[in-house]
Protein backbone atom coordinates (compact mmCIF):
# COMPACT_ATOMS: atom_id res chain seq x y z
CA UNK A 1 0.00 0.00 0.00
CA UNK A 2 0.99 3.45 -0.66
CA UNK A 3 -0.26 4.94 2.37
CA UNK A 4 1.07 8.69 1.30
CA UNK A 5 -1.19 8.09 -1.45
CA UNK A 6 -4.22 6.81 1.29
CA UNK A 7 -3.14 10.26 3.38
CA UNK A 8 -4.19 12.18 0.70
CA UNK A 9 -7.15 10.42 -0.44
CA UNK A 10 -8.52 10.01 3.30
CA UNK A 11 -7.74 13.83 4.00
CA UNK A 12 -9.28 15.05 0.57
CA UNK A 13 -11.97 13.24 1.39
CA UNK A 14 -12.28 14.73 4.83
CA UNK A 15 -12.18 17.91 3.26
CA UNK A 16 -14.72 17.66 0.92
CA UNK A 17 -17.35 19.78 2.49
CA UNK A 18 -20.85 18.96 4.16
CA UNK A 19 -22.12 18.14 0.66
CA UNK A 20 -20.68 14.76 0.92
CA UNK A 21 -22.45 12.73 3.78
CA UNK A 22 -18.85 10.67 4.51
CA UNK A 23 -16.69 13.72 5.01
CA UNK A 24 -17.97 14.84 8.32
CA UNK A 25 -17.83 11.36 9.64
CA UNK A 26 -13.66 10.88 7.78
CA UNK A 27 -12.75 14.31 9.34
CA UNK A 28 -14.21 13.35 13.13
CA UNK A 29 -12.21 10.09 12.56
CA UNK A 30 -8.88 11.94 11.51
CA UNK A 31 -8.99 14.44 13.99
CA UNK A 32 -9.49 11.51 16.72
CA UNK A 33 -6.83 9.56 15.80
CA UNK A 34 -4.14 13.17 15.36
CA UNK A 35 -5.10 14.23 18.56
CA UNK A 36 -4.67 10.33 19.99
CA UNK A 37 -1.14 10.25 18.07
CA UNK A 38 -0.27 13.74 19.66
CA UNK A 39 -1.09 12.51 22.97
CA UNK A 40 0.25 9.51 23.49
CA UNK A 41 2.60 9.32 20.33
CA UNK A 42 3.29 7.08 16.76
CA UNK A 43 5.14 4.48 18.79
CA UNK A 44 2.99 4.38 21.64
CA UNK A 45 -0.19 3.47 19.72
CA UNK A 46 -1.32 0.65 18.85
CA UNK A 47 -4.11 -0.89 16.56
CA UNK A 48 -6.82 -3.41 17.22
CA UNK A 49 -7.32 -5.92 13.87
CA UNK A 50 -9.20 -8.99 13.53
CA UNK A 51 -9.99 -8.25 9.78
CA UNK A 52 -13.27 -7.37 10.18
CA UNK A 53 -15.06 -4.31 7.84
CA UNK A 54 -14.78 -1.50 11.02
CA UNK A 55 -11.19 -2.37 11.75
CA UNK A 56 -10.21 -2.63 8.41
CA UNK A 57 -11.93 1.00 7.65
CA UNK A 58 -10.05 2.67 10.77
CA UNK A 59 -6.71 0.53 9.50
CA UNK A 60 -7.29 2.48 6.42
CA UNK A 61 -7.79 5.67 8.01
CA UNK A 62 -4.93 5.00 10.63
CA UNK A 63 -2.05 4.43 8.08
CA UNK A 64 -3.14 7.65 6.01
CA UNK A 65 -2.98 9.63 9.47
CA UNK A 66 0.80 8.16 10.13
CA UNK A 67 1.43 9.44 6.73
CA UNK A 68 0.71 12.48 6.94
CA UNK A 69 3.24 13.42 9.50
CA UNK A 70 5.71 11.94 7.62
CA UNK A 71 8.27 14.48 6.14
CA UNK A 72 9.40 14.14 2.58
CA UNK A 73 12.47 11.62 3.08
CA UNK A 74 10.57 9.76 5.56
CA UNK A 75 9.37 5.87 5.10
CA UNK A 76 6.88 4.59 6.92
CA UNK A 77 7.43 2.86 10.11
CA UNK A 78 5.33 -0.69 10.23
CA UNK A 79 2.38 -0.30 11.96
CA UNK A 80 1.66 -1.71 15.64
CA UNK A 81 -1.21 -3.72 15.85
CA UNK A 82 -2.76 -6.71 18.19
CA UNK A 83 -5.00 -9.75 17.13
CA UNK A 84 -6.89 -11.64 20.08
CA UNK A 85 -8.55 -14.62 17.44
CA UNK A 86 -11.89 -16.24 18.36
CA UNK A 87 -12.23 -19.70 18.91
CA UNK A 88 -12.37 -21.42 15.40
CA UNK A 89 -11.90 -18.39 13.06
CA UNK A 90 -12.60 -18.38 9.65
CA UNK A 91 -9.76 -19.54 7.30
CA UNK A 92 -11.28 -16.97 4.77
CA UNK A 93 -10.72 -14.26 7.61
CA UNK A 94 -7.09 -15.30 8.76
CA UNK A 95 -5.97 -15.30 4.67
CA UNK A 96 -7.01 -11.61 4.72
CA UNK A 97 -5.23 -10.68 7.64
CA UNK A 98 -2.43 -12.31 6.58
CA UNK A 99 -2.66 -10.24 3.37
CA UNK A 100 -3.07 -7.11 5.23
CA UNK A 101 -0.53 -7.42 7.19
CA UNK A 102 1.69 -7.53 4.46
CA UNK A 103 0.07 -4.97 2.31
CA UNK A 104 -0.30 -2.17 5.49
CA UNK A 105 3.33 -3.04 6.92
CA UNK A 106 1.45 -4.47 10.36
CA UNK A 107 2.98 -5.17 13.04
CA UNK A 108 0.62 -7.33 14.07
CA UNK A 109 0.96 -9.26 17.59
CA UNK A 110 -1.53 -12.47 17.90
CA UNK A 111 -2.29 -13.00 21.27
CA UNK A 112 -4.64 -16.28 21.63
CA UNK A 113 -6.32 -15.91 25.10
CA UNK A 114 -6.44 -19.18 27.27
CA UNK A 115 -10.50 -18.24 28.39
CA UNK A 116 -12.63 -20.60 26.29
CA UNK A 117 -14.33 -17.79 24.91
CA UNK A 118 -13.35 -14.14 23.58
CA UNK A 119 -14.85 -12.33 21.31
CA UNK A 120 -13.70 -8.66 20.24
CA UNK A 121 -17.55 -7.76 20.04
CA UNK A 122 -19.53 -10.24 22.04
CA UNK A 123 -22.72 -10.77 21.92
CA UNK A 124 -24.78 -10.54 24.83
CA UNK A 125 -28.07 -13.03 25.18
CA UNK A 126 -31.54 -10.70 25.26
CA UNK A 127 -31.95 -9.07 28.79
CA UNK A 128 -35.13 -10.22 30.64
CA UNK A 129 -36.17 -7.25 30.92
CA UNK A 130 -36.89 -7.12 26.93
CA UNK A 131 -34.55 -4.33 26.30
CA UNK A 132 -31.36 -4.42 23.71
CA UNK A 133 -27.88 -4.16 23.97
CA UNK A 134 -28.16 -0.88 22.61
CA UNK A 135 -30.82 0.76 25.48
CA UNK A 136 -29.10 -1.06 27.95
CA UNK A 137 -25.31 -2.19 27.96
CA UNK A 138 -23.88 -3.86 29.87
CA UNK A 139 -19.91 -3.62 31.00
CA UNK A 140 -18.08 -5.14 28.40
CA UNK A 141 -16.19 -7.47 31.30
CA UNK A 142 -19.22 -9.18 32.75
CA UNK A 143 -20.01 -10.00 28.90
CA UNK A 144 -19.61 -13.34 27.44
CA UNK A 145 -15.73 -13.62 26.45
CA UNK A 146 -14.91 -10.48 28.33
CA UNK A 147 -12.58 -12.93 30.18
CA UNK A 148 -10.68 -14.09 27.12
CA UNK A 149 -10.20 -10.68 26.12
CA UNK A 150 -9.42 -8.87 29.36
CA UNK A 151 -6.69 -12.17 29.42
CA UNK A 152 -5.22 -11.19 25.92
CA UNK A 153 -5.08 -7.54 26.57
CA UNK A 154 -2.86 -8.44 29.85
CA UNK A 155 -0.39 -10.56 27.64
CA UNK A 156 -0.13 -7.86 25.06
CA UNK A 157 0.48 -5.13 28.26
CA UNK A 158 2.97 -7.73 28.97
CA UNK A 159 5.18 -8.04 25.82
CA UNK A 160 4.56 -4.23 24.84
CA UNK A 161 4.43 -2.06 28.19
CA UNK A 162 5.20 1.03 25.88
CA UNK A 163 1.62 0.89 24.57
CA UNK A 164 -0.45 2.99 26.02
CA UNK A 165 -3.29 3.25 23.62
CA UNK A 166 -5.38 1.08 21.19
CA UNK A 167 -7.12 2.40 18.32
CA UNK A 168 -10.73 0.12 18.44
CA UNK A 169 -13.15 -0.13 15.23
CA UNK A 170 -16.38 -0.04 17.78
CA UNK A 171 -19.17 1.98 16.66
CA UNK A 172 -22.11 3.08 18.49
CA UNK A 173 -25.03 0.15 17.30
CA UNK A 174 -22.13 -2.63 18.48
CA UNK A 175 -22.53 -4.20 21.89
CA UNK A 176 -21.42 -2.43 24.27
CA UNK A 177 -20.72 0.81 22.29
CA UNK A 178 -23.74 3.19 22.91
CA UNK A 179 -21.98 4.96 26.19
CA UNK A 180 -18.70 5.04 24.92
CA UNK A 181 -17.02 8.09 23.82
CA UNK A 182 -14.20 8.95 21.05
CA UNK A 183 -11.96 8.02 24.09
CA UNK A 184 -12.03 5.76 27.55
CA UNK A 185 -9.97 4.22 29.83
CA UNK A 186 -10.21 0.46 30.31
CA UNK A 187 -12.37 -0.57 33.16
CA UNK A 188 -10.69 -1.19 36.99
CA UNK A 189 -9.16 -4.90 37.18
CA UNK A 190 -8.60 -4.66 32.99
CA UNK A 191 -5.14 -3.77 32.03
CA UNK A 192 -4.11 0.13 31.45
CA UNK A 193 -4.83 1.44 28.20
CA UNK A 194 -6.74 4.17 26.81
CA UNK A 195 -9.34 2.85 24.25
CA UNK A 196 -9.99 5.22 21.28
CA UNK A 197 -13.16 4.47 18.83
CA UNK A 198 -12.37 6.72 16.13
CA UNK A 199 -15.43 5.91 14.12
CA UNK A 200 -17.95 5.35 17.06
CA UNK A 201 -20.22 7.57 15.13
CA UNK A 202 -20.69 5.52 11.76
CA UNK A 203 -23.28 3.62 11.04
CA UNK A 204 -23.09 0.05 9.30
CA UNK A 205 -23.76 2.12 5.66
CA UNK A 206 -21.27 4.93 6.34
CA UNK A 207 -18.06 1.39 6.48
CA UNK A 208 -19.60 0.03 3.34
CA UNK A 209 -19.90 3.54 1.72
CA UNK A 210 -15.99 4.19 2.79
CA UNK A 211 -14.73 0.86 2.22
CA UNK A 212 -16.05 0.69 -1.62
CA UNK A 213 -15.76 4.51 -2.95
CA UNK A 214 -11.90 4.18 -1.86
CA UNK A 215 -11.36 0.50 -3.01
CA UNK A 216 -10.05 -0.93 0.35
CA UNK A 217 -9.74 -4.13 0.30
CA UNK A 218 -11.57 -6.61 2.95
CA UNK A 219 -12.60 -9.95 3.88
CA UNK A 220 -14.57 -12.03 0.97
CA UNK A 221 -16.91 -13.62 3.27
CA UNK A 222 -18.45 -10.14 3.07
CA UNK A 223 -19.16 -10.61 -0.82
CA UNK A 224 -20.52 -14.28 0.21
CA UNK A 225 -23.91 -12.98 2.60
CA UNK A 226 -22.10 -12.70 6.01
CA UNK A 227 -22.42 -8.90 7.88
CA UNK A 228 -21.02 -9.60 10.87
CA UNK A 229 -17.84 -12.17 11.63
CA UNK A 230 -16.93 -14.47 14.56
CA UNK A 231 -16.25 -17.96 15.24
CA UNK A 232 -17.01 -20.58 13.04
CA UNK A 233 -20.06 -22.04 15.30
CA UNK A 234 -21.95 -18.82 15.58
CA UNK A 235 -21.14 -17.01 12.68
CA UNK A 236 -23.24 -17.79 9.65
CA UNK A 237 -24.64 -15.54 6.13
CA UNK A 238 -27.63 -12.90 7.03
CA UNK A 239 -30.90 -14.39 6.70
CA UNK A 240 -31.75 -10.95 5.46
CA UNK A 241 -29.53 -11.07 2.22
CA UNK A 242 -31.05 -14.35 0.99
CA UNK A 243 -32.99 -13.81 -1.89
CA UNK A 244 -34.90 -16.32 -3.97
CA UNK A 245 -35.27 -15.87 -7.67
CA UNK A 246 -37.15 -17.91 -9.98
CA UNK A 247 -35.91 -20.15 -12.73
CA UNK A 248 -37.61 -18.06 -15.55
CA UNK A 249 -38.30 -14.40 -15.95
CA UNK A 250 -41.22 -13.51 -13.80
CA UNK A 251 -43.13 -10.71 -13.04
CA UNK A 252 -43.77 -11.82 -8.96
CA UNK A 253 -42.40 -9.42 -6.45
CA UNK A 254 -40.62 -10.58 -3.50
CA UNK A 255 -41.83 -9.12 0.17
CA UNK A 256 -38.22 -7.56 1.22
CA UNK A 257 -36.87 -9.26 4.98
CA UNK A 258 -37.45 -6.56 8.18
CA UNK A 259 -36.60 -6.99 11.57
CA UNK A 260 -39.88 -8.26 12.60
CA UNK A 261 -39.80 -11.00 9.63
CA UNK A 262 -36.24 -12.27 9.70
CA UNK A 263 -35.76 -15.17 11.58
CA UNK A 264 -32.18 -15.10 13.52
CA UNK A 265 -30.20 -17.71 14.41
CA UNK A 266 -30.53 -17.62 17.97
CA UNK A 267 -34.47 -17.27 17.37
CA UNK A 268 -33.74 -20.94 14.99
CA UNK A 269 -31.78 -22.75 17.72
CA UNK A 270 -34.57 -21.67 20.39
CA UNK A 271 -37.05 -23.03 18.34
CA UNK A 272 -35.02 -26.23 17.09
CA UNK A 273 -33.74 -26.88 20.83
CA UNK A 274 -37.58 -26.72 22.28
CA UNK A 275 -39.46 -28.90 20.12
CA UNK A 276 -36.42 -32.13 20.34
CA UNK A 277 -35.09 -33.85 22.82
CA UNK A 278 -32.05 -35.27 21.78
CA UNK A 279 -29.22 -34.16 19.59
CA UNK A 280 -30.52 -33.36 16.12
CA UNK A 281 -29.48 -35.94 13.61
CA UNK A 282 -28.47 -35.81 9.91
CA UNK A 283 -30.81 -38.17 7.44
CA UNK A 284 -27.72 -40.59 7.95
CA UNK A 285 -28.67 -40.91 11.60
CA UNK A 286 -25.27 -39.21 12.46
CA UNK A 287 -25.71 -35.60 15.15
CA UNK A 288 -25.75 -32.51 13.55
CA UNK A 289 -23.83 -29.43 14.09
CA UNK A 290 -25.02 -26.28 15.37
CA UNK A 291 -23.77 -25.13 11.48
CA UNK A 292 -25.68 -28.27 10.22
CA UNK A 293 -29.19 -26.88 12.53
CA UNK A 294 -28.73 -23.24 12.07
CA UNK A 295 -28.03 -23.46 8.00
CA UNK A 296 -30.82 -26.25 7.30
CA UNK A 297 -33.22 -24.51 9.64
CA UNK A 298 -32.31 -21.04 8.02
CA UNK A 299 -32.67 -22.51 4.61
CA UNK A 300 -36.09 -23.78 5.12
CA UNK A 301 -37.36 -20.39 6.54
CA UNK A 302 -35.53 -18.02 4.61
CA UNK A 303 -36.53 -18.61 1.26
CA UNK A 304 -40.26 -17.73 1.77
CA UNK A 305 -40.03 -14.42 2.08
CA UNK A 306 -42.52 -14.56 5.35
CA UNK A 307 -40.02 -16.22 6.96
CA UNK A 308 -42.77 -18.76 8.29
CA UNK A 309 -41.08 -21.15 10.83
CA UNK A 310 -41.15 -25.07 10.44
CA UNK A 311 -42.77 -27.31 12.65
CA UNK A 312 -39.32 -28.71 13.07
CA UNK A 313 -35.91 -29.02 10.89
CA UNK A 314 -35.72 -32.63 11.42
CA UNK A 315 -36.57 -35.95 9.73
CA UNK A 316 -37.97 -36.58 6.33
CA UNK A 317 -38.53 -32.19 5.52
CA UNK A 318 -35.05 -31.80 6.06
CA UNK A 319 -33.61 -34.59 3.16
CA UNK A 320 -34.89 -32.04 0.50
CA UNK A 321 -32.89 -29.20 1.32
CA UNK A 322 -29.45 -28.52 -0.13
CA UNK A 323 -27.38 -26.02 1.55
CA UNK A 324 -24.48 -23.87 0.35
CA UNK A 325 -23.82 -20.67 1.83
CA UNK A 326 -23.47 -18.90 -2.19
CA UNK A 327 -26.37 -20.79 -3.52
CA UNK A 328 -29.65 -22.80 -2.62
CA UNK A 329 -31.74 -24.58 -4.25
CA UNK A 330 -35.85 -25.11 -2.88
CA UNK A 331 -38.37 -25.95 -4.99
CA UNK A 332 -38.22 -24.51 -8.51
CA UNK A 333 -36.54 -21.43 -7.27
CA UNK A 334 -32.61 -20.71 -6.92
CA UNK A 335 -31.54 -18.17 -3.70
CA UNK A 336 -28.45 -17.04 -2.86
CA UNK A 337 -27.29 -14.48 -0.82
CA UNK A 338 -26.39 -10.86 -1.44
CA UNK A 339 -23.15 -9.46 -0.25
CA UNK A 340 -23.22 -7.01 2.95
CA UNK A 341 -23.22 -4.33 1.43
CA UNK A 342 -26.49 -4.71 0.27
CA UNK A 343 -28.17 -5.11 3.23
CA UNK A 344 -30.53 -2.08 4.20
CA UNK A 345 -31.65 -2.16 7.27
CA UNK A 346 -28.20 -1.59 9.64
CA UNK A 347 -30.16 -3.36 12.49
CA UNK A 348 -30.30 -6.41 10.53
CA UNK A 349 -26.02 -6.30 10.82
CA UNK A 350 -25.76 -8.95 13.74
CA UNK A 351 -28.69 -11.63 12.20
CA UNK A 352 -26.41 -13.96 11.46
CA UNK A 353 -24.36 -14.21 14.61
CA UNK A 354 -26.01 -16.10 17.62
CA UNK A 355 -25.60 -15.52 21.08
CA UNK A 356 -26.67 -19.33 22.03
CA UNK A 357 -25.17 -22.76 21.60
CA UNK A 358 -27.73 -25.61 21.55
CA UNK A 359 -27.61 -28.01 24.32
CA UNK A 360 -28.70 -31.64 24.71
CA UNK A 361 -32.19 -31.63 26.90
CA UNK A 362 -33.36 -34.76 28.48
CA UNK A 363 -37.05 -35.35 29.73
CA UNK A 364 -37.32 -35.09 33.63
Amino acid sequence: MDCKRIADQVYDLADAGTSDSLAPLVKEALEVIDCCLDTHGPDNVSLSFNGGKDCTVLLHLYAGALARRLQPSESMRPIHAIYIPVPSPFAELEHFIDQTMESYNLDLFSCRPSAPQVESVSTPVPRQSGKDYVSAPAPVGKAKGGEGMRQALQTYKDHFPHITAILIGTRRTDPHGAKLSHRNMTDNGWPVFERVNPIINWSYEDVWSFLRRLSVPYCRLYDEGYTSLGSTFNTFPNPALLISSPPSPSTEIQTPLTASSVITPSAALTHVMANTHSEPESPEGDPMSPTGVLSSYISKTHTKPNGVAPDSVTGHARKSIIVDTKMKCNGNSVSRYLPAYELKDGNLERSGRASIQPQTTHDQ
